[in-house]
């Protein structure tokens, strides 16, 4: 028996409501679902309207026509506390509680379950503790949250959702204010948080590479024409949605590799060699004019990497030149124009 989902959206209409006007609509038509046990990643231009989305999903902006479920409920349905113990939110914007600790902000995750006093019980310490635990911040406990840096301080508002023991958390770009070593490992943490622990969890994101290699479902949004595409995110390249949803002059997603390329008019260079090594000079190619094959029917430009200090440069007429770095090789291809017949 398939379980049901933990939150759907049934014909919802997403926009704002002008007084005296024609509502302003975002997105229509929509019927999505998230499930227990699965993160699942917005992708979408600015201005698509994720934000949106996600407040309306949220209860915290009326939708303009259609409904939200979660856990089966209607969601306008729902009294705050209630809602407060089924739902939890992480926003974009940085958090100002600088002058507690972060013991005391995921604490804070507590206040649905410990009642107006908010005093905290040994089970309630325990989960306090153990919500801090599994984003990796007990070791910051009795820090302020002003000493923390931005991956810090996201962790810590995580930790305070994960306090809430909400089935379904709701993030709005936790990645947005975070080093690139920082946002794969946030990444790495709500999936850990999805499988682990059984939790839906949706999270809009401009990471693509991350929502392609950690996302079970992918939601791709856009404005026009108004519609999300939703799927596993191998079907959806499989199927030829995300090259379709992605295309744009001299922009295109490569299938072969899951990354988003710049159409150049590029000149054929014969590379061999090493694989690591050839795979970076690859990728020097071609951001500087030149596509690689690996073998030549007629006399071509050829490149062979013995070493990443060790790269030979041949050109038509056979003339060679040993350069000791991928950057050498690019400064006498394209500076100091070694090109095909010289």
């Amino acid at each position: 028996m398939i379980e049901k989902a933990a939150v759907e959206t049934h014909g919802l209409m997403i926009g704002y409501s002008r007084k005296g006007q024609t509502p302003k609509v975002v997105n229509k038509d929509l019927n999505l679902s998230l499930n227990k046990g699965e993160l699942t990643c917005l992708l979408g231009l600015n201005g698509a309207g994720k934000s949106t989305l996600l407040r309306t999903i949220c209860g915290f902006q009326p939708s303009l026509a259609g409904n939200v479920e979660i856990m089966g409920k209607d969601l306008v349905s729902y009294k705050p506390l209630e809602l407060a113990l089924t739902l939890g939110v992480v926003l974009t914007e940085k958090t100002n509680a600088g002058g507690i600790t972060v013991y005391e902000l995921v604490a804070l995750g507590r206040h649905p379950h410990t009642g107006f006093f908010a005093r905290l019980k040994a089970e309630d310490k325990r989960i306090v503790e153990e919500s801090m635990s599994a984003v990796g911040i007990l070791n910051k406990a009795g820090s302020y949250v002003s000493e923390l840096s931005d991956g810090e301080r996201q962790k810590a508002m995580i930790a305070k959702t994960l306090a809430q023991q909400c089935p379904v958390i709701i993030l709005d770009e936790p990645t947005a204010f975070l080093d690139i070593t920082s946002r794969i490992e946030m990444m790495i943490l709500l999936r850990r948080l999805a499988v682990e622990q059984g939790k839906a969890i949706l999270l809009s994101t401009h990471d693509l590479e991350q929502a392609i290699q950690l996302s079970d479902k992918l939601w791709l949004m856009r404005s026009m024409p108004q519609s999300i595409l939703c799927g596993c995110p191998e079907d959806l390249i499989l199927g030829g949605e995300f090259q379709e949803f992605f295309a744009r002059d001299n922009i295109n997603f490569d299938i072969s590799t899951g990354k988003m390329n710049v159409n150049l008019e590029r000149k054929p260079v014969c590379l061999q060699g090493e694989s690591n090594t050839v795979f970076w000079v690859r990728n020097a190619l071609e951001r500087n004019g030149y596509f690689s094959v690996e073998e030549q029917s007629v006399p071509l430009l050829s490149v062979y990497c013995y070493s990443p200090n060790n790269i030979v440069l041949r050109n038509k007429d056979g003339k060679e030149k040993i350069v000791g770095s991928v950057g050498e090789l690019i400064r006498n291809l394209i500076v100091d124009k070694v090109t095909e017949t010289s």
